[in-house]
């Protein structure tokens, strides 16, 4: 397998190494120094974000909020967790491929662990070269992990999971085999998810209040979404999802991270705290004619 090209680069980001530097620099710079609830950023104890992968037009400024949590020297290595959108797998995933282009530079895949380690274990299968390079879940993250980790690419490498159409019960198993990825201090979790796709065009117009302003609406649906993963209770997140499908893209991937925390709590007496930091909508939307993708960050860190 050769290096994995940024497919997606020159039409969902920046092809113009500058002009993508610049706008990841802003993206992080208008963040600040400190999350909406007054935590300090980086975040100490971090092990995990959950970030959208949307265009950098919609999503780029909200994926900021999750990146700003990192302080880059405290890991080694940083799994990607990313949904399938266009080829179906009752499973897990791992790539072959040596490295992920960006047009900032090279990321380096850990062979160890994707090729050894996980491969070693029967549940994951390997993408096609075209799989990967189709799949925009995982490549949106790609440029902003190189940005965070600029200073740091000697000592970091990482390991791209495309995530499928889990059950509950097959989301718990994956999050048992990676909970104890999840306890080493070193290891950084970065869950790829946008929210609610909203509209005729998504073929979803679920209201919570029908009298109200579809905007908010949505707000208030992705909120309960949200809560339920800051409660850390992965059934009641699955719960949410069957009583409302909200169109989380990514809900099989914080399944999994759900799932791991449970599972490391469990095994290692481990505690977490889950926080939403950013929320965005791509548009207003007031009726069925209208479309409306959400953009949510978030941080996980080991409790104090």
């Amino acid at each position: 397998m050769s290096v994995r090209d940024a497919t997606h680069a020159g039409s969902w980001y920046s092809s113009n190494k500058q002009d993508l530097d610049r706008q990841l620099t802003g993206w992080l710079t208008a963040v600040g120094a400190a999350t909406s609830d007054g935590d300090p950023v980086p975040i100490n104890g971090l092990r995990a974000i959950i970030a959208p992968h949307a265009g950098y037009s919609y999503s780029g400024p909200a994926a900021g909020y999750a990146y700003k949590c990192i302080q880059p020297e405290f890991f080694k290595r940083v799994f990607i967790l990313g949904p399938s959108h266009h080829v179906y797998l009752s499973g897990c995933a791992i790539s072959k491929c040596p490295k992920y282009s960006t047009p900032l530079g090279d990321l380096i895949i850990d062979h160890e662990v994707v090729n050894k380690a996980l491969e070693k274990t029967g549940q994951f299968g390997y993408m096609s070269q075209e799989t990967d390079e189709d799949e925009h879940s995982i490549e949106m993250h790609l440029p902003y992990v190189y940005k965070v980790f600029e200073h740091h690419m000697d000592k970091v490498q990482i390991v791209p999971i495309l995530v499928g159409a889990l059950t509950e019960t097959t989301e718990r198993q994956y999050g048992k085999l990676l909970a104890p990825y999840l306890d080493d201090p070193q290891n950084l979790f970065i869950v790829s998810s946008d929210f609610c796709h909203w509209g005729q065009r998504f073929d979803y117009t679920y209201y919570v209040d029908n009298k109200g302003v579809v905007s908010d609406s949505i707000r208030t649906l992705d909120r309960e979404g949200m809560d339920k993963i800051e409660q850390q209770n992965h059934a009641n997140f699955c719960k949410y999802l069957k009583k409302t499908r909200n169109t989380i893209c990514g809900r099989h991937p914080i399944g999994v991270l759900m799932a791991a925390l449970e599972a490391d709590a469990t095994n290692n007496g481990n505690k977490y705290r889950t926080r939403f930091v950013h929320y965005a909508q791509s548009s207003g939307a007031r009726n069925a004619s209208d479309s409306s993708v959400s953009y949510a960050s978030a941080f996980v860190q080991q409790a104090q």
